[in-house]
């Protein structure tokens, strides 16, 4: 079960706690409609103006990209819990480096279709290695970056199994899961939420997707608005407090 000690957990971590840019990470369990709101997100904001990182877990980079296909295809024989935490960890570590740190240091949104979160509730709870083992791997991967908002879209496992097996692609590794497995991540995925009230949206994954989409710009656009606010009085502090200390600097400063 997830402790309520994520609670206490930084949206940023050491390295980009000055970043300017906002982190946004889609998660739920397999089935969800992640990609497709992602995508929708990601062409809302690029229309008004914003760039845009749009990427996904695991891969976003040539590395990542290569692990993804070796954790999550099948043939690549038996693939033990601790190895397969490891390769997501890893390559979540290249995915924040090489393409997620940078963009955000830019000032891009950046969209990711999964997180830490999805290795903390399909490895932590799903393959039972234990939560705070597998968020302390991740934290260490990313220097700490946790997005400013996680978007859960909550499915049951029975529509998600629907979903997914309705068009041609087989199921991978993760997804052929018995509903057992799916079930327990959705509980998880619900608790983690819970316990980051303030850095999460959680939504029906059964409504209508440009019902979904709407709410979820309203939330980023709000969280922009936000976001510009503070730097704006960041930026306007250093002139005020040299005010403070000189008078005839303040004058300067506001002439």
């Amino acid at each position: 079960m997830v402790t309520p000690s994520h609670a206490s957990v930084p949206s940023r971590g050491p390295a980009q706690a000055q970043a300017p840019g906002l982190f946004v990470a889609f998660e739920g369990g397999d089935g969800a409609g992640k990609s497709t709101q992602a995508r929708l997100l990601a062409e809302s904001l690029r229309a008004a103006g914003h760039e845009v990182l749009l990427t996904r877990e695991p891969g976003g980079t040539e590395i990542g990209e290569k692990l993804r296909a070796l954790v999550l295809e099948h043939g690549h024989g038996e693939i033990d819990p601790r190895t397969e935490a490891l390769i997501f960890a890893a390559a979540r570590a290249a995915h924040v480096a090489q393409a997620i740190g940078p963009a955000l240091a830019r000032g891009a949104v950046v969209i990711t279709d999964r997180y830490i979160g999805s290795s903390v509730v399909y490895q932590g709870v799903g393959r039972a290695l234990g939560e705070d083992a597998v968020r302390a791997l991740n934290e260490w991967a990313t220097d700490g970056l946790w997005p400013d908002l996680t978007v859960l879209l909550d499915v049951d496992e029975a529509e998600g199994r629907a979903r997914r097996t309705a068009g041609e692609a087989a199921e991978d590794r993760l997804e052929s899961e018995p509903d057992a497995f799916h079930r327990q991540v959705r509980s998880a995925f619900l608790q983690l939420a819970a316990a980051r009230p303030d850095a999460s949206l959680v939504l029906d994954a059964g409504r209508a997707p440009d019902d979904l989409a709407g709410e979820i710009v309203s939330e980023v656009e709000a969280r922009l608005r936000a976001r510009r606010a503070a730097s704006a009085g960041t930026a306007a502090r250093p002139a005020e407090d040299t005010a403070a200390g000189d008078p005839a600097a303040g004058k300067r400063a506001h002439a």
